[in-house]
């Protein structure tokens, strides 16, 4: 079969791999994303020919953290796909747990659009809605409208926040923003985030500040637009240090919080999507075959010259 294959140092290529086979009984093999190939001995949930959406996290639904909610922190999964086990960036994919990490498709709904309820819908939701505490009536500013910065806005408004602000430096997604139901944006390139914030909430800051970047300057941004007792949700992915302002905020009442996606929302997020809730298909921006994917990263590192989004890739 084929399959993307990091290759070290931001590259990747398509390479002939064997096709996975059933190593543990909890085991699925699913073609693409997903119909179920092959169903392991002890699944009770599925069987092949199942149409499937795949977790982003695997969980054992068994250890301590999966039965406090936190299959991130699972003992036995978690965070594996793409990370200590083989991506789904394949024509097949080994699926451990398969009975908890996968969900049948409902049916009539619109499957290409499905893939985005795999991973930036539940993180949008978990790691920065829920997390940052939105509701009805609250203010919220988004620092970053990148894929997983729309989710958390799109699943924000199930919330009925009063004012949803939108920053970003890319004119084009901050258009998507707007029609996706910002009532502000600011391209931060141009307009002080923090003299527009403060204008806009009457010298006080927004309740919820979520980071969905990952870098020094935005999450410290998002310490000056907090309001007092408020909290910031950091999304972003950080790979630096960050200052803490502490000296400004320790009077203030602020929480700041982080974590992985656990997905515990997915069950939730596909019954708003098949009742016509929540529409995902609208971040997908590009369309490219399998054999193509190598083009399809080549288009994501250009994003703001293909106004890009998400890229769909078809099997």
């Amino acid at each position: 079969m084929k399959a993307l294959v990091y290759q070290g140092d931001g590259k990747c290529g398509l390479e002939d791999r064997p096709v996975p086979k059933i190593q543990e009984p909890s085991d699925a093999i699913v073609k693409g994303v997903g119909i179920v190939d092959e169903a392991g001995s002890g699944l009770t949930r599925f069987k092949k020919g199942d149409r499937v959406l795949i977790n982003c996290i695997s969980s054992c639904a068994t250890c301590k953290y999966c039965r406090r909610g936190m299959p991130s922190h699972c003992v036995n999964a978690g965070w594996i796909l793409g990370h200590t086990v083989d991506g789904t960036q394949a024509e097949y994919v080994r699926i451990p747990f398969a009975d908890s990490g996968l969900h049948h498709v409902p049916k009539g709904v619109d499957e290409k659009a499905l893939v985005m309820l795999s991973d930036i819908f539940p993180t949008g939701l978990e790691v920065g809605v829920q997390n940052g505490k939105v509701q009805p009536g609250s203010t919220v500013a988004i620092v970053g409208s990148g894929p997983v910065g729309l989710a958390a806005l799109m699943t924000a408004k199930l919330y009925s926040p009063s004012l949803l602000i939108m920053i970003d430096r890319d004119p084009s997604r901050l258009k998507v923003a707007k029609r996706l139901g910002a009532d502000l944006t600011i391209n931060s390139a141009e307009t002080n985030p923090l003299e527009f914030v403060m204008k806009h909430t009457d010298d006080t800051g927004c309740d919820t500040v979520m980071e969905a970047v990952g870098v020094p300057e935005t999450l410290e941004m998002a310490q000056d637009l907090v309001a007092p007792g408020g909290t910031i949700a950091n999304i972003g992915v950080h790979g630096k240090s960050c200052s803490l302002k502490i000296e400004k905020l320790w009077v203030q009442n602020i929480s700041l919080t982080t974590g992985l996606v656990d997905t515990v929302t997915t069950p939730m997020l596909l019954k708003l999507f098949a009742a016509g809730g929540i529409d995902p298909g609208q971040l997908i921006t590009h369309d490219f075959s399998f054999k193509d994917m190598e083009q399809a990263y080549t288009t994501f590192k250009a994003a703001a010259q293909h106004d890009a989004l998400k890229m769909l890739i078809t099997m």
